[in-house]
């Protein structure tokens, strides 16, 4: 009996270990990225991604498998794909004012392969905005909560949550 008592408490130990915190977004680039945890597969990443994104109303409606079409090409690549996410809500918040901006949507979420280690990186919409002259002040709401829920989705993301 003490020793499944300590089995388990071993097992308890590796879950209640914190992930790296999430790296500072810098308001320079338009990228944030962050590194996927030791032992969270790239279908755990996806499935996460998803289970997240659903729980968020944000709908995937494109999947562009980018390491794939390089690959029947000849070019030795890894994974690597972009995933749209769009959220029509929050997106119309910014739309309705400035049409324009439908070249940055939807939003995307890149999965990636970099030197042996998995990342997901988002394209940032406030950092987006910032190419739109004079943005209402219901388009940088809109865009900052976009960003903050798609930084919360890879950070569910990249720790393989559900």
């Amino acid at each position: 009996m003490k020793q499944l008592t300590l089995i388990a408490f071993s097992l308890l130990s590796l879950l209640a270990q914190a992930a790296e915190p999430l790296p500072p977004i810098d308001p320079n680039s338009p990228i944030y990225e962050v590194k996927v945890e030791p032992g969270v597969s790239y279908d755990d990443v996806v499935l996460s991604m998803k289970v997240a994104a659903e729980g968020k109303n944000f709908v995937s409606p494109a999947t562009f498998p980018l390491g794939e079409h390089m690959q029947a090409r000849g070019f030795p690549q890894g994974v690597m794909e972009v995933r749209s996410y769009c959220n029509l809500g929050l997106g119309a918040e910014i739309l309705l004012d400035h049409p324009e901006f439908a070249v940055f949507a939807p939003c995307r979420i890149a999965i990636y392969d970099k030197q042996g280690q998995l990342y997901v990186a988002l394209d940032r919409p406030s950092f987006d905005l910032q190419y739109i002259k004079n943005p209402t002040e219901r388009a940088l709401k809109a865009a900052k909560e976009l960003e903050e829920t798609l930084i919360w989705i890879i950070d569910k993301a990249r720790k393989g949550e559900i």
